[in-house]
């Protein structure tokens, strides 16, 4: 496929901090790649490079000649006092171009951006921010890209929104993707390379292809090469070490190459030692000594908001260890049942009772309530040098290394942390008030998936009741006991087991009958699936079914010896030295093992219905 970007030993800095470092990369026509690293690392300054916002401190990026290129910024800059066909056309060259004009109309028609009843003459700046998202796709579309850059595009959209755009992307196949996103089910139906931007790899970054499962896989194995390979340089360094302390007399007799590779092995220790260290996030929310029983109750509630209805009739029981999730369309009343179920807002009918005697506390949605002005440091510590968490004194700046903050961020103002920097900031000042029920209203957005599952640990370990907001599905599934689902048609809360099967009723056009409550949903999807299974009765092999039933366990047992020795070569010592080798003998091992477990579901197939014959 033809190349529309090369990039050779791109490196960056930021101030006094390096962000990625000497990486090299290309992008092909009709590529969907998928962007992942650890906050910081310079995912969204790479796009801004590439975007030519920025340039770089060293290396070169080359352009194909064809390239057209659309950059949906995470925060996009929009005119708010135009209607929303203004906005699209006038990011053309002629406003009065016919296929301009029925571009844009063709993009309102797929975006759905002509629902209102003003249609697509309603105002940009009265639309939502989900709205406004869909709106600013539009625009960088208007410029016909084949290569479309995306930060963080999922960012403060509904899940509703979020599943319209995974099916609009991969329909895009004439544009290729590179998206920004610590989204993991997003990354998983989207994105078919994955460039992995990290600065424990080798070479700062990883390329793979095929899916974040299967990137995940290579990853792991790539980082347990190096770290056998820290092992093995470290041994050869005690010995070098050892020989180079008996003196200068019994290193008169040896080479000075070997003095000088000598130290060469010690600097590559000390280099691997650096990639291969992780510093995990140490995240506590700590538990009340006792709690009660009942922390919550909701009986019979409805709320509505300037005359429309949100919810209606919504009653619940809130108890500790219990974790609920709840999602729905951006302005369905999400935010607003979490003010009524603590006592912020009042209901318009129904009762909420919150126990006098617990603690809560609320992870509030957007970073509006920092200070960005204020330095990092005196968020957590407005005074003194200590911070009392747990009960206990601890000094500000150790509290904040729990976090991942380096000692030059915490004297540096809020404002200039990056969005997963903010949320991990606010976690850390939440977590020096012990409470009974946790509030958290989108923590997801900006963390990288570090930081996700060390927050996904935490809250397993927490014995508080837990009310979590996501667009996050696998977040969401990893940490939720039960989901409420907002119907924003019949203004109705409804409870499912997981997002996976709200998605089925969602994508099913909710004629399904809903289920009334978590444990009915799955009992209902239990009795339909052994229902099936009995029902369905599988027919006998066609006769190139059973040729290719005859042949299939040779084919099989050459793909297995074929991993052996994939697996034999990866254990070499050579091997681990070789960044490059080692890149593609992951990437062979795992593609092997798919297309083995595949032949081997095929073969299970293939047999129970051999037996029907």
């Amino acid at each position: 496929m033809p190349t529309l970007i090369s990039a050779h030993q791109l490196s960056k800095s930021f101030a006094s901090r390096t962000l990625f470092q000497s990486i090299s990369f290309a992008i092909e026509t009709s590529e969907h790649i998928g962007l992942i690293g650890p906050n910081g690392a310079g995912k969204s300054t790479l796009l801004s490079l590439i975007a030519k916002e920025q340039e770089a401190d060293q290396g070169k990026i080359s352009f194909a000649n064809n390239l057209v290129l659309g950059y949906l910024q995470q925060k996009p800059i929009l005119p708010l006092d135009i209607s929303i066909y203004e906005a699209l056309i006038q990011i053309t060259s002629d406003e009065y171009d016919s296929d301009n004009i029925q571009l844009a109309y063709e993009l309102i028609s797929k975006m759905n951006l002509d629902i209102f009843p003003e249609g697509a003459e309603k105002k940009v700046g009265q639309l939502s921010g989900g709205w406004q998202k869909k709106v600013a796709l539009a625009r960088e579309l208007m410029k016909r890209p084949n290569l479309l850059l995306l930060d963080e595009p999922t960012n403060h959209l509904d899940l509703e929104s979020i599943i319209w755009l995974e099916d609009f992307l991969q329909k895009s196949t004439d544009v290729a993707l590179l998206t920004v996103t610590h989204d993991r089910r997003f990354l998983q139906n989207t994105s078919t390379v994955i460039f992995d931007l990290d600065p424990q790899l080798p070479n700062g970054l990883l390329r793979t292809s095929g899916s974040y499962s299967q990137h995940i896989e290579s990853k792991l194995m790539l980082l347990d090469g190096q770290k056998r390979l820290e092992d093995k340089r470290r041994n050869t360094m005690t010995r070098e070490k050892e020989w180079l302390a008996r003196g200068p007399q019994a290193r008169l007799t040896k080479q000075k190459a070997r003095i000088e590779r000598a130290y060469e092995i010690i600097d590559e220790v000390k280099d691997l030692e650096q990639k291969n260290t992780k510093r995990a996030l140490d995240l506590d929310f700590g538990n009340t000594a006792k709690s009660p029983k009942k922390l919550i109750e909701a009986s019979h509630i409805t709320k509505s908001y300037s005359g429309q209805p949100l919810f209606k009739d919504f009653s619940a029981m809130v108890r500790p260890g219990h974790r609920y999730g709840l999602i729905g369309a951006n302005g369905s009343g999400k935010s607003t049942l979490l003010k009524c179920l603590i006592g912020k807002v009042p209901p318009d009918s129904g009762q909420v009772v919150v126990n006098e005697d617990i603690e809560i506390s609320y992870f509030e949605q957007g970073k509006d309530q920092l200070d960005l002005n204020t330095t990092v440091l005196k968020i957590v510590c407005p005074e003194g040098d200590y911070v009392h968490f747990q009960g206990q004194p601890v000094f500000a700046r150790s509290y904040l290394s729990r976090f991942n903050f380096k000692t030059q961020q915490m004297d540096m103002p809020a404002h200039r942390l990056s969005g997963g920097e903010l949320s991990r900031l606010i976690l850390a000042r939440l977590m020096l008030k012990q409470a009974h029920v946790l509030i958290l209203d989108e923590p997801t957005n900006d963390l990288d998936v570090e930081t996700l599952e060390a927050l996904s640990d935490c809250l397993s370990e927490y014995k508080g009741a837990v009310l979590l907001v996501s667009h996050d599905r696998y977040f969401m599934d990893q940490n939720c006991d039960v989901i409420w689902a907002f119907d924003s048609n019949e203004h109705s809360i409804i409870n499912f087991a997981d997002t996976l099967q709200w998605e089925e009723w969602f994508k099913s056009g909710k004629r399904q009958p809903r289920p009334q409550d978590a444990k009915a949903a799955i009992k209902s999807d239990t009795q339909n699936e052994v229902s099936a299974k009995t029902s369905a009765k599988r027919a006998g092999l066609s006769y190139k079914e059973r040729i290719e039933f005859e042949k299939i366990e040779s084919v099989i047992s050459s793909e297995e010896d074929r991993l052996l020795k994939l697996q034999t070569e990866l254990a070499l010592p050579e091997t681990q030295s070789n960044y490059v080798r080692l890149n593609e003998l992951t990437s062979l091992i795992s593609d092997t093992e798919s297309r083995i477990a595949q032949l081997m579901d095929r073969w299970a197939d293939l047999s129970e219905r051999s037996q029907n014959q």
